[in-house]
């Protein structure tokens, strides 16, 4: 299921998600939809689009109607027509010509995106360093549904859940690395990301009122700089 919620903050946001669903953090993913910083003449504010991981049935039936359902997660894993037919059968084909086997089955279902799930027993080397192998192959399924007619699905490849993973340690680096350059008065600039983990740094620090970020470098993979601009 899919649901949103808003907070002073995306930690507040994630916090009224998981109090409402009666779920742990790690049952639920996060898609970052708005962002408003504080103003003079309005509060601040980070609207979040929860995406349930696991089936909902223990969630009581008086939440229904009470949050907006966007889309569905779907349980079904088989594709459900020829273009996900294709899709997945590409992905397969292009890890086994890697020498790996995997099976790739679909994970969820929403207007406009699909996540494909990779099952796996070489998911480290698929994944690769930082991800990087991941957003290759994720690259690549995306360029072939825009040749299969379909530029506008996003394609999402994961496999053991390395994209939450990975969007967890993120918001830890964010929030740490934000505290030295609190301490110091001295801007950090952090490794090449690519444009999904910059805007984690992005919104997590967005509303922090005496931290700056701002994106460097050319190309898909630059670098956050971290400053600090102290409290007006």
């Amino acid at each position: 299921m899919v649901y949103e919620y808003e907070g002073k903050t995306e930690k507040e946001a994630i916090e009224n998600a998981a109090n409402a669903l009666g779920l742990e953090r790690d049952q639920f993913d996060v898609e970052i939809l708005e962002t408003q910083k504080s103003t003079l003449f309005k509060k601040g504010f980070v609207k979040i689009r929860v995406h349930t991981l696991d089936s909902q049935d223990h969630v009581d039936s008086e939440f229904e109607g009470k949050m907006p359902v966007q889309h569905k997660i779907v349980a079904d894993p088989l594709p459900q027509d020829e273009f996900e037919k294709k899709l997945t059968e590409f992905v397969t084909t292009v890890i086994s010509k890697m020498g790996y086997e995997a099976k790739t089955e679909v994970m969820f279902r929403e207007e406009h995106k699909i996540g494909l799930k990779l099952d796996t027993a070489s998911s480290s080397i698929l994944i690769g360093r930082k991800g990087k192998n991941l957003d290759a192959l994720q690259l690549l399924a995306n360029v072939y549904a825009g040749r299969l007619g379909r530029e506008d699905v996003r394609i999402i490849l994961d496999t053991e859940n390395y994209r939450i993973r990975r969007e967890e340690t993120l918001v830890r680096l964010a929030y740490n690395t934000a505290d030295k350059v609190r301490s110091s008065h001295n801007s950090i600039l952090l490794e090449p990301m690519n444009p999904f983990e910059r805007r984690i740094i992005h919104t997590t620090l967005n509303d922090i009122p005496d931290i700056e970020t701002k994106s460097e470098g050319d190309g898909l993979y630059k670098q956050v700089r971290i400053l600090y601009k102290g409290v007006k």
